[in-house]
């Protein structure tokens, strides 16, 4: 069994929509894929594309998942931070299986590999984690023969995903699972006409705060902020300008949702710079992820631009390749 589930950039309102503001998402033409095959032994194999295919026995993956779940109790009693949950990434996809398979009360005749391969950057802001816990459960809900709805899939990667992001919104989890692009709000989205602009994906490296830590430091200072009504005015406006395909607006746009980002402390200073030159270009460009609150990097970024920004890219040290949007989502292949 082979599932597919695509990455993510969001357009706007990253961060905002973690208070219940709304954001606009598109899912991109990266993506993640979980092969599931039964094997003659009993143990449940994880081939991650990392060097390793650890075997673990079901006793042992349900440990783990008792493990995580009392780390996430200390969470969310301000013991410990997200970062502390989980012990590797890979416990992410391990926690998922396990976590599905008892949830659904169901046995397996045999053991199975599961095995991994993406093509999206890990830690970027691109949904790398939403994505591959989809395919997987899609791979692995087909397997078990079990009809789920698509608001099964949505709740149970939701369950996983707040492992690593503390309190994730849903967006990541919901542009994954049905492509497109969409308008996202308190846990529910509509579709919306994907962007005609040239777009381009550039890759800053990852960020040195993970995803959780950003969303915990921008709670402290900015929970009770003003500054989120102003995320939502741009991202209304953008939705407008989408519907009307006016190209000049949205860039115009962008660039102000970009101003905002810089004043929650989410954007690095070289990165910052970055974006000023994409801009004196005649383009406009923004981090698309959570950012990052140290360092130099800050995940993926989405330029929207005439022409490809090679030279400014090569400045900086920067990957960019061009990236389209993905109608389809989570599907079987």
């Amino acid at each position: 069994m082979k599932a597919v589930s695509p990455g993510k950039l969001i357009i706007s309102g990253e961060h905002s929509v973690v208070y219940g503001c709304p954001a606009i998402s598109m899912a991109v033409d990266r993506s993640a894929v979980f092969e599931l095959t039964a094997q003659s032994t009993n143990r449940i194999s994880f081939d991650l594309a990392e060097g390793k295919n650890d075997s673990y026995t079901l006793m042992t993956l349900r440990d783990l998942k008792t493990r995580v779940e009392r780390k996430y109790e200390q969470f969310l009693k301000g013991d410990i931070g997200i970062s502390y949950v989980l012990s590797a990434p890979a416990d992410l996809f391990r926690f998922a299986f396990i976590h599905a398979l008892d949830s659904l009360h169901r046995s397996l005749d045999s053991g199975v590999i599961m095995k991994l391969r993406s093509t999206i950057p890990i830690g970027c802001g691109m949904g790398s984690s939403a994505a591959t816990v989809l395919s997987e459960l899609r791979a692995l809900g087909h397997y078990l023969r079990v009809d789920f709805k698509p608001d099964w899939y949505y709740e149970y990667s939701l369950e996983v995903e707040k492992l690593q992001h503390g309190y994730p919104s849903g967006i990541d989890s919901f542009t994954s699972l049905n492509g497109g692009c969409a308008y996202f709000k308190n846990g529910e989205g509509k579709k919306l006409p994907l962007p005609q602009l040239k777009m381009f994906l550039v890759e800053t490296g990852a960020p040195q705060s993970n995803t959780g830590e950003c969303i915990e430091e921008v709670r402290k200072k900015f929970k009770s902020s003003s500054i989120w009504t102003e995320f939502t005015d741009i991202t209304e406006m953008i939705v407008d300008e989408l519907n009307n395909n006016n190209s000049k607006k949205i860039i115009s746009l962008i660039r102000e949702n970009q101003k905002l980002l810089n004043n929650i402390g989410v954007v690095p200073k070289n990165i910052s710079n970055f974006i000023d030159e994409i801009e004196q270009m005649g383009g406009a460009a923004k981090i698309c992820g959570a950012g990052s609150i140290r360092g130099n990097n800050a995940g993926a970024i989405i330029v929207f631009s005439d022409i490809m920004p090679k030279d400014i890219c090569n400045k900086y040290g920067f990957q960019v390749s061009c990236v389209r949007g993905d109608p389809l989502g989570t599907r079987l292949i």
